[in-house]
């Protein structure tokens, strides 16, 4: 099918994300240590920077891909449904991670996350650092226990590794702190948060890929996909810290400017960061058209993507 991008009615889609949230919240749940074993103090904080809320669209992401590889209509397998729970809660374990660190007094400094205090004002520092330390590994237990192929949990655990490695999304960080009152290229900024922040989306569409057996041309159209949206992400991010206030988005509004970080509105200015936002949406939805049917929901989470207001 290559004419137009198939997508779901507004209704529908909205039911279909609050159910993965839902599908990705349960496993979550069953995956973090409970608060009363021992170290009950260290696993009360992994819970609390877990749980406390979010998006989920790095969990959605991995779903909707599930879906774009399979047949229109046609449900995953039950041992390939619990390998996409697995690999959408690796990927939010990671994530909640990289917010406890970034937070950190000795990173971003911040005190507010997703409308609560940051785990290290919560807690204490060093229990902030532990905690983000335990989720990580815990990501990779996750991805090692999908009942699919090895070959297959092989691929998912190389890849969520390099994603978030050096060269990937901790990379991205080193280079955020070290441009602290530089003004970047165009293409250094697109590099540096291609690693910060789309590493981690992009590896979530490739997750779900490869946990759903995606053939080599699903998979083509997902990599295309899968960059465009993962920098359109940071944009957005960009855009709304300018635009959007403290209580809407959940954490300190205005932060980068304040902190004089290069961004896309910094170096493109409002209107010019808006323009490739729209570019970056039109090619995340061309990578679509040869998927077909099976890939209306990740052609939403595009328009999601591009048009959230937190």
């Amino acid at each position: 099918m290559m004419g137009h991008v198939v997508t779901l009615d507004p209704v529908d889609f909205q039911a279909w994300l609050r159910a993965r949230v839902g599908q990705v919240e349960d496993t979550l749940e069953q995956t973090l240590p409970a608060a009363n074993l021992l170290p009950g103090r260290l696993h009360e904080a992994m819970r609390y920077a877990v749980l406390g809320g979010g998006k989920r669209i790095r969990a959605a992401l991995v779903y909707a891909a599930g879906e774009a590889s399979l047949q229109a209509g046609v449900a995953a397998p039950p041992a390939q449904q619990i390998a996409l729970d697995h690999a959408a809660a690796a990927v939010e374990l990671v994530h909640a991670y990289s917010l406890v660190h970034d937070d950190l007094p000795c990173m971003d400094d911040d005190t507010l996350r997703r409308g609560r205090p940051t785990v290290h004002v919560q807690f204490d520092e060093a229990t902030a650092m532990l905690a983000g330390d335990a989720l990580q590994p815990l990501a990779f237990e996750a991805l090692a226990s999908m009942p699919i192929a090895p070959a297959l949990v092989v691929q998912a655990i190389q890849l969520l590794a390099g994603a978030i490695g050096s060269q990937g999304m901790v990379g991205g960080q080193a280079i955020d702190c070290d441009s602290v009152g530089r003004v970047l290229a165009q293409d250094d900024l697109q590099q540096m948060h291609r690693m910060k922040t789309g590493a981690l989306l992009e590896a979530s569409v490739l997750l779900g890929g490869i946990v759903a057996g995606a053939s080599s041309n699903t998979r083509e159209g997902l990599t295309r996909y899968a960059a465009a949206i993962g920098l359109a992400f940071q944009i957005a991010d960009d855009i709304l810290d300018v635009t959007a206030d403290t209580a809407t988005l959940g954490k300190t509004a205005g932060k980068d400017a304040a902190e004089n970080k290069p961004t896309y509105v910094s170096t493109l200015g409002l209107e010019g960061s808006r323009q490739l936002l729209q570019e970056l949406r039109e090619e995340a939805r061309a990578a679509l058209l040869p998927l077909g049917p099976s890939a209306a929901s990740l052609s939403c989470l595009a328009d999601f993507i591009v048009g959230r207001d937190r």
